[in-house]
């Protein structure tokens, strides 16, 4: 008899699968477009990427009537006249866009290809006003790369800001979505180590999920820009309370605000849910023994949404202090009583030669994100606390050749995680520092220096993972008048005042304990603390 667990697994499963399917036949009955999607396959029927990249497209057909696919092999006349030499390859309407996915659609890139098939489907862009305005001053034609992963979370976003380009300007805008594990020559060749990575007409243009309208800057001007500035105001929004950063203490401040009446609304420059949507594995949240970090952000976020607006991909570029706050963003202004800061916190660097240099081509700070590139290849993780050791045991776990490089003697990190690093015989180079990071166009070798002995050696590998600890985002509370800390921290009192009057503070970005639970209960106490003090403002005392 087969086992009753088991079972209801496959019950689970199936129900699961049902319900997803009901979901994407109701999205796909509002679209109002065929969208023919040519899949381009070598006569290896062994490889995964085929056969996955054959059963979705074929699941989705069925699913709806207006995706139809039609199958190539690698020699034929259209695959000769597009130039695909590689398999997968899927054209997606190639009558109206030039838009090709160069592997299958798994994991992140699942979603991206969903919302890729709806916008295409309605040949809509939802471009911002400040994008279109960019969009405008491109007069000639830009050929873009997106180099994605499939366990990478910031490559959605920075995939769909190419594919609305190419949505509003067909005849101008082409995109090749990469996939490096199914890409491996074409991703050695850019040197895309990090993803995701993108490049127009062969020249970088940025690392790391942009805003949309930093991306359009970028792309305008063919080169990586680092700040956008809107040239007009665009959308005016009223709040009661602002807050800036959509990590855990920010999504939970969002919600314990409006629960007490307070209109509130969130904004988040990047990936919604902060560094807790890279972790790949995060143990003991009350009420959940073990979970993702991506599926946890996804029920904070699905949460948050029930009760406060969230203005994702959206970044704050100053914020003006006066009887009501105003807040520039980078698409609209805001004006509001109170502005809280839940604005975390960001991964350190080493800050020795090679680092910044070869930033995205071997150098990363995302196991999750990268590891996978890595594959059967050699690296060094530098650090020594929880996130160290997590994303150490993480690279084991996928076949990557990992040492562990610690500056003490011990490790900071708990001590089941310690005990686990040993169980995987994961070796450690103790009182080792990293000096150099060494290669022309992708790191080759490392220079480490013995801080005991003071003696140096060099070691061939093919990437370094740094894992050393955050700093606090502490730009916008500068620009404030924000008093910070002697750390640099955002100062704060026990109800998260700043020193300046109606700008509060929550979570990683005051210094307190880096961990999700009390991030999340500073942001829940920080909201309120604003609620009692927006009936009795403190600041207004005489």
């Amino acid at each position: 008899m087969e086992p009753k667990h088991d079972h209801s697994g496959h019950v689970h499963n199936n129900m699961r699968l049902e319900e997803i399917q009901a979901q994407l036949s109701q999205i796909f009955a509002k679209l109002e477009h065929d969208v023919p999607l040519h899949l381009f396959l070598s006569d290896d029927k062994e490889s995964p990427f085929n056969q996955a990249a054959r059963e979705i497209l074929q699941t989705i057909s069925r699913i709806s009537p207006r995706i139809k696919v039609l199958e190539h092999g690698l020699d034929d006349d259209l695959a000769k006249e597009k130039g695909i030499t590689s398999s997968p390859t899927i054209l997606f309407d190639p009558d109206h866009y030039g838009l090709r996915w160069m592997g299958a659609p798994l994991g992140e890139e699942g979603r991206m290809f969903i919302e890729a098939l709806v916008m295409l489907g309605n040949r809509k862009s939802d471009l911002s006003e400040q994008s279109r305005r960019i969009l405008e001053k491109i007069a000639s034609p830009r050929h873009v790369q997106v180099f994605v992963s499939m366990t990478c979370p910031y490559c959605p976003q920075q995939a769909m800001n190419v594919l609305k380009t190419v949505v509003a300007r067909p005849d101008l805008i082409t995109l090749d979505i990469v996939d490096v594990q199914s890409n491996p020559d074409l991703t050695d060749r850019y040197s895309a180590y990090s993803t995701p990575m993108t490049y127009a007409n062969d020249e970088f243009i940025g690392k790391g999920a942009q805003p949309e309208e930093l991306f359009l800057s970028s792309l305008e001007k063919l080169e990586e820009q680092t700040i956008f500035i809107p040239d007009v105001d665009a959308e005016e929004v009223e709040t009661d309370l602002l807050i800036i950063g959509g990590g855990p203490a920010g999504l939970s401040a969002g919600i314990y605000a409006a629960r007490a009446g307070l209109n509130a609304a969130v904004l988040e420059r990047g990936v919604l849910g902060g560094l807790v949507a890279t972790t790949p594995e995060v143990e003991n949240y009350p009420g959940i023994a073990r979970v993702g970090g991506k599926t946890l952000v996804e029920i904070m976020v699905a949460h948050a949404l029930e009760y406060c607006k969230i203005f994702p991909g959206e970044d704050a570029v100053r914020i003006t202090v006066g009887e009501r706050f105003e807040v520039q963003t980078t698409r609209r202004r805001f004006l509001t009583k109170v502005v809280l800061l839940a604005t975390g916190a960001d991964h350190k660097h080493l800050h020795i030669p090679g680092e910044e240099r070869l930033g995205g081509r071997g150098v990363s700070y995302c196991a999750t994100c990268d590891g996978p590139q890595f594959q059967g290849k050699k690296v060094i993780l530098v650090g020594g606390g929880n996130g160290a050791v997590t994303e150490a045991l993480h690279l084991k776990n996928i076949d990557v050749d990992i040492t562990l490089v610690h500056r003490r003697d011990k490790l900071r990190a708990q001590e089941h995680l310690a005990k686990k690093l040993q169980a995987e015989n994961i070796p450690v180079l103790w009182n080792t520092e990293v000096k150099e990071i060494r290669g022309e166009a992708r790191v080759e070798e490392v220079e480490l220096v013995d801080n005991r002995s003071g003696e140096t050696t060099t070691t061939k590998l093919d990437g370094i993972f740094i894992s050393i600890g955050y700093q606090p985002e502490v730009e916008l509370a500068r620009q404030a008048g924000v008093e910070l800390t002697d750390d640099g921290y955002i100062k704060s009192d026990r109800r998260h005042r700043t020193s300046v009057p109606g700008i509060y503070a929550a979570g990683d970005v005051e210094g307190q304990f880096k961990q999700i639970v009390t991030a999340a209960a500073y942001g829940s106490e920080a909201a309120m603390a604003i609620f009692e003090d927006l009936i009795n403002p403190y600041w207004t005392a005489s």
